[in-house]
């Protein structure tokens, strides 16, 4: 059953309850260490908390001064000291050597460790063997859930993209459970859940238990959302490699976007300050006011335009920063190649592009972005050419990154063709065997016959390269090509605009195959006789390794077109840059 073409999206559920429960979590946290207290926090928790509770708020829960954990002494006189942590390793080393130079010191304080958003159990060990497992209280601030717009909630856990799909780590996916497992508890039973890819299957099962521990919960709830769809970055690396062309797209890989706000230095600002403007899909203005909210909005409009004004001129001076940036590395030529790759034309040619991008040595992350693609749409490089790029890569900007090669061949992202790679209908059984466990360590040849990516035969099926006869008008998008300058429909969209229309996987089992997903596709429909015709046009998307700014564009777009809204869950929200630098061993 297809989707009805209905103009009028429904409404989104209002997210601002999670913002509340993260803060009152945390109060509550604080105030388990009663009397004035100096507050360690993570540098990457920093934005996240001035989202959730700002200065005033912790003031008010006599928070009396806040530290950077950095590896430095600290210089705190207070009593009482609480840490506002990831669950890394390093962080434990750091609160060790600072109770442990208070031992020496011979003083006694209170300290309480708060892990966000969950312990781990390698944590507590560390604290045990630094011998001061006794001295400090731990909890958790389970805060997985930040809105940063009306539609996209983001889980700020970088990290996960690496862990999971470099190294098999496989602990964030319980967060992901309890996150999906909180969000059914406050907006009612997801009817329809789809998903693909070996995290979605394990994300999901986990939440399914999670479920079932506590059925009653949920029982006789209404859904407020109809679908859920849950996949894995590693389905599709193409389209998070592309440039981004939208204009938040552009933002992020310009100026870099961090959690949903983004500083404007003096180039944007033209003044000697940086400001930092928060980016907000949706626009202030409401309609459907009474006479008395229109008076209030009137006296109102004039600051409001003043800021609107002030605003506008920021948003015109960061594009004429991003046009500059542009220009300068020939942005036209490189959209070209990208095209050009996208297409499988002029393969040769594009290769030249990318050593001359090499020789020029232009951006060590740019070189390997472009090589990644180029790898990903050609199913693997011709061992002549991976050794030949490989080596210039090498030379140009140094041996230290040797190790990322092979992270990166590990991933997926860059591999070599195995000499007479065309064993088709061997192929899914070797996968097979390879995505099981139990069969131990296959050769390498093995394992990245297992990764072939068979882009072309994927992008052919699901007609990923618009056929456009004369100019593709981009103030006027046909399709969700648009957010790629109409050459290229994201992969991950179009995969989840056709199960949508289908409610299910069948009629994609081949595309499904060329993905190397099969044992990890599924569809779960449940009961939909509760949930109203309006919920089920809403549509919750789980990025697990990440989501970009073009993709929920691009959904945007769908979702205007047939009527329906999507919500998106990623664990963080990312762009190819970011992709790179978590596959690299050479930190910038």
């Amino acid at each position: 059953m297809a989707f009805p073409h209905r103009p009028d999206a429904p409404e989104l559920p209002d997210f601002s309850m999670l913002k509340r429960l993260a803060r009152d979590q945390l109060i509550y946290l604080l105030e388990q260490l009663p009397g004035k207290k100096d507050l360690f926090i993570e540098a990457d928790l920093m934005s996240p908390l001035d989202r959730i509770a700002n200065v005033s708020i912790l003031k008010q829960h006599e928070v009396d001064k806040l530290y950077k954990v950095e590896n430095k002494p600290a210089l705190s006189s207070s009593e009482q000291l609480c840490f506002l942590v990831r669950p890394r390793i390093k962080n434990m080393r750091y609160i060790a050597s600072l109770v442990n130079a208070d031992k020496l010191a011979g003083r006694t304080r209170k300290y309480k460790v708060i892990f966000s958003p969950q312990k781990f159990y390698a944590c507590e060990m560390v604290l045990e063997e630094e011998g001061i497992y006794g001295d400090v209280s731990c909890d958790e601030w389970a805060f997985s859930l930040l809105p940063l717009d009306v539609d996209l909630l983001s889980m700020e856990l970088p990290e996960f993209f690496r862990d999971y799909f470099l190294e098999g780590d496989q602990r964030w996916i319980n967060t992901v459970a309890q996150a999906l497992h909180l969000l059914s508890t406050l907006y009612g039973p997801f009817p329809n859940c789809y998903g693909i890819g070996r995290c979605a299957k394990m994300a999901y099962e986990l939440w399914r238990n999670l479920e079932e521990e506590e059925d009653g919960e949920t029982k006789g709830r209404r859904p407020e959302i109809g679908h859920i769809f849950l996949l894995d970055r590693d389905v599709d690396f193409v389209t998070a490699l592309c440039s981004q062309v939208v204009y938040e797209g552009l933002v992020d890989d310009t100026f870099r976007i961090k959690c949903g706000s983004v500083d404007f230095g003096p180039e944007v600002t033209s003044c000697d300050k940086s400001l930092k403007v928060l980016l907000n899909a949706e626009d202030k203005r409401r309609r459907g006011m009474d006479i008395k909210q229109m008076k209030n909005f009137v006296s109102q409009e004039l600051k409001g335009l003043k800021q609107e004004h002030r605003l506008l001129s920021l948003h015109i001076g960061a594009c004429e920063s991003i046009m500059k940036k542009k220009t300068k590395q020939d942005f036209q030529e490189l959209i070209k190649t990208e095209h050009a790759l996208l297409e499988g034309f002029n393969i040769r040619e594009s290769t030249s592009y990318i050593e001359e991008h090499i020789d020029r040595q232009v951006s060590p992350i740019e070189s390997l972005r472009l090589m990644c693609l180029l790898s990903i749409t050609e199913n693997g490089l011709i061992p002549k050419d991976y050794r030949s790029l490989k080596t210039q890569y090498l030379q140009s900007y140094g041996p230290e990154h040797l190790l990322t090669f092979s992270n990166l061949r590990r991933a997926g992202l860059l591999t070599e063709q195995a000499p007479g790679d065309t064993l088709t209908a061997v192929e899914s059984k070797v996968s097979k065997l390879v995505t099981d466990k139990a069969a131990g360590k296959i050769t390498d040849a093995f394992s990245s016959l297992a990764k072939r990516s068979n882009f072309r035969a994927i992008s052919k099926k699901l007609n990923l390269i618009p056929r456009v006869d004369g100019e593709y008008d981009l103030k006027v998008p046909r399709d969700m090509a648009y957010v790629f300058s109409g050459a290229y429909v994201p992969l991950s969209c179009r995969i989840i605009e056709q199960v949508l229309e289908r409610r299910s996987w069948q009629g994609l089992d081949e595309v499904v195959r060329l993905l190397n997903c099969s044992d990890f596709a599924f569809t779960d429909m449940t009961k939909e006789d509760k949930a109203s015709s309006e919920s089920l046009r809403l549509i919750l998307v789980v990025f697990l390794g990440g989501c970009t700014f073009s993709e929920i564009s691009a959904l945007r777009f769908l979702g205007r077109e047939k009527g329906y809204r999507f919500i998106f869950l990623t664990t963080a929200v990312t762009n190819s840059a970011r992709l790179m630098e978590a596959m690299s061993e050479v930190k910038a």
